[in-house]
């Protein structure tokens, strides 16, 4: 047990300090992020001092019955895929722009159909996307108006880890905890839409009272057109997400799990898109960008986590954490527990370890919760989640300062503030 330890505190450290220090390194031409390094490195020690076998781990990561890690890395990409192709053409561009024609010169009706616009895509697609997405726009509109892009970088960051809980799709650590709870796509939406709802009013509420004196200000940009790369490509991929989305919902009733229907609907729209490119004699930039864009690390990322997840349930360890947060209320004890996990390892190797935890001790009320933290975890500090660490480099690539001083200043009172609320909603529901 003690080697075991020593070796997975030994990666804790070295990932959060790959995230503060050196997110991400240079080989030649190719940039690398190190989190997944981090984690492979932390693995292969483990597989070296026999804490675990080889076989134990492929029995783990390819169990039949449920869900297992691979079905889920599934599941997650092919979701991805299917929304950076949307982005890809232009669309979450498109609406980001109209968004802003609407707001006039009023900063306030500005903050608030931003927010609103990036929790509504964020159900539908994911955090990590809309954080890529918005960003860099929100930083380019900000300059040219001359005015303070800390309220709508905030919204949008704090928005986009929110509204994720709502669908099971929306972060990979709903995927991971709901799936191996063995949670059907419409048993998570009836749970969570609400606390959910409750999160996103709480942060919105809080965020407006620190920037209120900022919103105040007027604000003076100048409009900028956005255009659509396709509109035969934009109607191919809507199409297909909207539909899978739809057969998500009722996979339970048709049979058929859900990173079946994910994979499918990816291969099915870049088989179209294929030729519809053929057709046009055009070149293929929509799906090739699309692939460069799939998140391919967080794969060894995760698979790295459960090797170091399984050791620890070998020796015992995973068992005492679920002995320590049985008794008393569920909700709270595992969703703070959770959030503040979150925040020391990052939530997806926090969801790994809790799959495990959940499994001896932990009711549905413990697995709702243990995910609200996952998430609300991710707006706490930026090591949280992975969309953290990708919109801290992409604000520094845009000029924009962002020290982890100044992420607490203005994130720690909207993420306990949502945390409380949200799982006091969702102890009223479970």
């Amino acid at each position: 047990m003690t080697l075991t330890l020593i070796i997975t505190i030994f990666t804790s450290g070295l990932l959060i300090a790959s995230c503060l220090f050196l997110p991400r390194i240079k080989i030649g031409k190719v940039s690398l992020s190190t989190y997944w390094i981090a984690a492979l490195l932390g693995a292969i020690l483990l597989f070296a001092t026999g804490r675990i076998t080889f076989s134990e781990f492929f029995e783990g990561v390819s169990a039949s019955g449920g869900m297992n890690p691979l079905k889920i890395l599934t599941l997650f990409v092919s979701m991805t895929m299917l929304s950076v192709f949307l982005d890809e053409v232009g669309f979450f561009a498109y609406l980001a722009n109209e968004a802003l024609k609407k707001s006039g010169d009023s900063q306030i009706k500005l903050f608030a159909t931003l927010f609103l616009a990036v929790g509504l895509l964020t159900v539908f697609t994911s955090n990590d996307v809309v954080v890529l997405t918005f960003t860099p726009f929100i930083c380019q509109f900000c300059k040219r108006a001359k005015v303070n892009p800390l309220p709508y970088l905030f919204a949008e960051f704090v928005a986009a880890n929110s509204f994720s809980m709502a669908l099971i799709i929306g972060n990979p650590t709903n995927i991971y905890l709901g799936a191996f709870s063995g949670l059907t796509f419409g048993e998570y939406l009836k749970v969570m839409i609400l606390p959910t709802l409750a999160s996103g009013a709480a942060e919105f509420l809080t965020l407006y009272l620190i920037f209120r004196k900022e919103l105040k200000k007027p604000m003076q940009a100048e409009e900028e057109e956005v255009q659509i790369k396709s509109k035969g490509l934009l109607i191919m991929g809507m199409a297909h997400l909207s539909v899978c989305i739809v057969l998500l919902a009722i996979s339970a009733y048709i049979h058929i799990e859900m990173w079946i229907l994910t994979l499918c609907f990816a291969v099915s729209l870049f088989f179209c898109a294929t030729l519809y490119a053929l057709k046009k004699h055009k070149y293929f930039s929509v799906e090739t960008d699309t692939l460069k864009r799939v998140p391919a690390e967080i794969v060894p990322f995760v698979l790295s986590m459960f090797a170091v997840v399984l050791s620890l349930e070998k020796c015992g360890v995973t068992a005492i954490i679920a002995e320590a947060l049985s008794g008393g209320e569920e909700v709270f004890t595992y969703g703070i527990t959770s959030y503040l996990a979150s925040n020391v390892v990052n939530n997806i190797p926090m969801s790994v370890l809790f799959s495990s935890v959940l499994k001896p001790s932990g009711g549905t009320g413990a697995v709702y919760a243990s995910i609200v933290g996952s998430n609300l975890g991710a707006t706490l500090t930026p090591i949280g989640a992975l969309a953290g660490i990708m919109w801290q480099n992409i604000l520094k690539k845009n000029d924009v300062k962002m020290t982890f001083v100044t992420f607490l200043k203005y994130n720690i009172a909207p993420s306990v503030v949502s945390l409380l609320v949200t799982l006091g909603v969702l102890s009223l529901i479970v």
